[in-house]
Order: C-alpha cells, then sequence, then structure tokens
C-alpha cells in the first residue's frame, strides 16, 4: 500500500488553468491579452511569474486596460451590478474610467452611495456578530 501511495504522488501533474481563470485572476480583460496567452494554458508557476515580474504587455494592460468588469467596478466605487444599472456592460480603459469619473453622471453617483451604504452596514453586521461572539464567550 505504501508504495502505491508513493506512486502516486511522485507523478502529479502540474496543475493549469484556462486563459479565462488566469487573466481573471490577474485582473486583466481576456480578449486584450496577447494571442498566446488567449489559446494556451497558464499553469500555476506560469501564473506565479506573471503576477512577480509582469511582462509589459500585463503591465500595459493594468495601467490602460481595457479593465474588466470587475476592475472598473472597483476603479470607480461601485458594484458590478450597479455598472449594469448605469448602461457599463464592456470593458473600459483608464480613461474612460477617469472621464467617467470626471462627468459624474447621475447613475454614477448614486451607485457609489448604495455602494458606500453596502459597505457600512456590511461593517455594522461584523461588529453586531463580533459583540454577540463576545457575549457568548463571556457567558462560558
Amino acid at each position: 500500500m505504501l508504495d502505491t501511495l508513493d506512486t502516486m504522488t511522485s507523478h502529479q501533474t502540474t496543475q493549469t488553468m484556462k486563459p479565462a481563470t488566469a487573466a481573471k485572476k490577474l485582473g486583466v480583460y481576456l480578449e486584450a491579452t496577447p494571442a498566446e496567452f488567449q489559446e494556451g494554458v497558464v499553469s500555476r508557476a506560469e501564473l506565479n511569474a506573471l503576477q512577480t515580474d509582469p511582462p509589459e504587455w500585463l503591465q500595459e494592460l493594468r495601467r490602460n486596460g481595457p479593465h474588466p468588469r470587475p476592475v472598473v467596478a472597483s476603479k470607480l466605487g461601485v458594484s458590478i451590478a450597479g455598472l449594469a444599472r448605469g448602461g457599463v456592460t464592456d470593458a473600459l480603459t483608464t480613461e474612460q474610467i477617469d472621464a467617467l469619473k470626471q462627468d459624474a453622471p447621475e447613475w454614477l453617483q448614486k451607485e457609489r452611495a448604495t455602494q458606500a451604504e453596502v459597505r457600512k452596514e456590511a461593517v455594522r453586521i461584523k461588529e453586531r456578530d463580533a459583540a454577540r461572539a463576545a457575549e457568548r464567550t463571556d457567558r462560558d
């Protein structure tokens, strides 16, 4: 049995992911990545290398975009659903995001306010739960 376990662990395969998963983990818009990135698979080691020493194309994408919706939402301070409600369904460049911030359309102001309330409520619930846990600890 021990020999079987040794054999199983010595033949570990390299963990790989689809380009879409790797792009998501890197915070970049897949369609804007180089063709060789989009068409291949990415190993865990390659992903780590891209994160620790990003090539010029990755630095450029992170700096100027186009950015995927989660990044756009974060940069604007709104939720992804808030983006959709505001009519933003595509990736945006940093320049487009900056222009939106500058223009501050009504939908963006409303979604930022909503997001601020959501964060405030999350903090309140976390504090309430911590207080309840402390009370339980004190009783025990």
